[in-house]
């Protein structure tokens, strides 16, 4: 299904255009002769206080066909924090990397009076509540996900800061940061965590954003050290399925919940976001609500959203009934994580 959308100053987007079994969820059963992969899937609050973690806990046992080609035992994890918008906060192998961050002020494209948003939820997390990052992840050139205001004084918090982003933030990133890797979809980066493992990042083909010759902006596929896990993150539902069909990713990031002006898509979800989960084989979906801010001007009053949680779970359940939706709670670390044992 191809979209293509405009947006403030100049954007466009357009995305062209299978399954690893999950047992439901359940008690852990032995391994048997076979390598098995154990997933865990915790949730926890973010600990802004002294307060304690109390974890709730859901397991599944699964074949993983990925752990059956090695012998080693371990375990890899994601450690999944929204921070509303389109900005996390990921950890794995140890590696915290922080993606596309609005932590200082609004966002508001540099035109409050057309659009000016707030978060809901994390209204007084700052740049001080980050732990130490070790890589800043920039997905699009545009403010929502390239925020001078946080970025600014992030690149004076952690003047060594690694960056892996699209080129197209190159004017942008650039004067703040010495340290950047500029990735064009297919082009990847590993980082070493321990041992001689490292964690990879490969681009991904985005939305376009500005003339149909530009290059895309990028998504990207992150794998864990040891293999076992892969995550795929684009934040607007836009994907270039002939590139994307011959990886998979066990969790996907993506929105669900369309954000439509006027003839023009700007996020897309629903049916899209269930063809992406479907061509990743994707055993877990953590939706993102990028589109749920305190938003008031004029563009504002005009965006619409279409579909809802429940109706993208409905028509996940008819395409892929075996993957699992995680919705991730602002703040919350949503651990997922895979044990495998070798024969």
């Amino acid at each position: 299904m191809a979209i293509q959308c405009n947006f403030v100053p100049y954007f466009t987007c357009r995305p062209t255009s299978k399954e690893i079994p999950l047992s439901s969820f359940s008690s852990f059963a032995p391994f048997p002769a076979t390598q098995k992969a154990l997933f865990y899937v915790h949730s926890t609050k973010l600990k802004f206080s002294s307060a304690p973690r109390l974890p709730t806990v859901i397991s599944a046992l699964v074949s993983d066909k990925k752990a059956e080609k090695s012998n080693y035992s371990g375990t890899d994890m994601f450690r999944l924090t929204y921070l509303e918008g389109n900005s996390w906060l990921w950890e794995v192998g140890g590696l915290k990397l922080l993606v596309d961050p609005i932590l200082v002020g609004n966002l508001d494209f540099g035109i409050p009076w057309l659009y000016d948003a707030a978060k809901k939820v994390l209204k007084n997390f700052q740049l001080d509540d980050l732990p130490v990052i070790d890589c800043l992840l920039i997905t699009q050139s545009l403010d929502d996900h390239c925020h001078l205001k946080t970025l600014k004084p992030l690149s004076k918090k952690f003047p060594n800061l690694r960056v892996i982003a699209t080129p197209n933030a190159k004017t942008l990133l650039d004067p703040l940061f010495s340290n950047v890797i500029y990735l064009e979809p297919g082009q990847d980066s590993g980082i070493e965590v321990s041992n001689g493992l490292q964690v990879n990042i490969k681009a991904t083909a985005g939305p376009v954003l500005g003339p149909p010759w530009q290059r895309p902006e990028n998504g990207y596929l992150v794998t864990s050290p040891k293999g076992a896990l892969t995550l795929y993150y684009e934040p607007h539902c836009v994907y270039n399925k002939t590139f994307l069909e011959k990886y998979k990713a066990d969790i996907v990031i993506t929105p669900v919940i369309k954000q439509l002006l006027p003839n023009f898509t700007l996020v897309s979800g629903q049916e899209d976001a269930v063809q992406l989960a479907k061509l990743l084989s994707a055993r877990f979906v953590v939706p993102m609500k990028n589109g749920d801010l305190d938003s008031k001007g004029f563009l504002a009053s005009i965006v619409e959203s279409e579909g809802t949680m429940e109706s993208f779970k409905e028509l996940l359940s008819k395409e892929l009934p075996d993957a699992k939706v995680l919705e991730p709670v602002p703040g919350e670390p949503l651990d997922i994580s895979i044990a495998v044992q070798g024969q």
